[in-house]
């Protein structure tokens, strides 16, 4: 019986050790959701991997789509951003618990606009350079919810979206 207790710690101190990493070194997660900018309201679908216990790299894809009134005409306009990024987990630095998770990091990515031809405005394809700064709170081992602010690129805003690690 003692063991069985035994075990039953050890199994438990184990897990929340493991738990307070964002990502454990070589594995990876799925972080799906919407997002708020300027230029429409977006939608992402993101990888991120890990490297070290308080390094991820990542990647994304994020589709956007929205409308806007230019000479008294009515342009629809959507943007395909590709970006990937390289974020640093605060976790064990500042010894934040386990279920929740807090980073910042760099992103640079390609976004193609696609306007109508007769569209004279100034929206043009290209390379952005960006940081984001960004929480997680897990709900449990596997699923949890993030929010992330973005800046710098033609991604500027926010995102909310649900975490799944693999």
């Amino acid at each position: 019986m003692k063991k069985q207790i035994l075990t039953f710690v050890l199994l438990i101190v184990v897990s929340v050790i493991f738990a307070q990493e964002p990502i454990s070194k070589g594995h990876s997660q799925i972080n799906v959701g919407v997002g708020l900018s300027t230029w429409g309201v977006p939608v992402y679908l993101g990888l991120d991997f890990g490297v070290h216990p308080d390094i991820t790299l990542g990647g994304e894809l994020s589709y956007r789509s929205y409308y806007n009134n230019w000479s008294d005409h009515k342009y629809h306009h959507s943007i395909i951003g590709i970006l990937g990024n390289a974020n640093y987990h605060f976790n064990n630095v500042l010894n934040i618990p386990s279920p929740w998770d807090f980073y910042a990091g760099l992103n640079l990515g390609f976004y193609n606009w696609r306007s109508p031809n007769e569209y004279e405005g100034s929206h043009t394809s290209g390379i952005g350079l960006g940081a984001q700064i960004g929480g997680r709170y897990n709900f449990s081992r596997n699923i949890g919810i993030n929010l992330e602010f973005v800046g710098g690129n033609t991604a500027t805003g926010g995102k909310f979206g649900i975490t799944i690690k693999m």
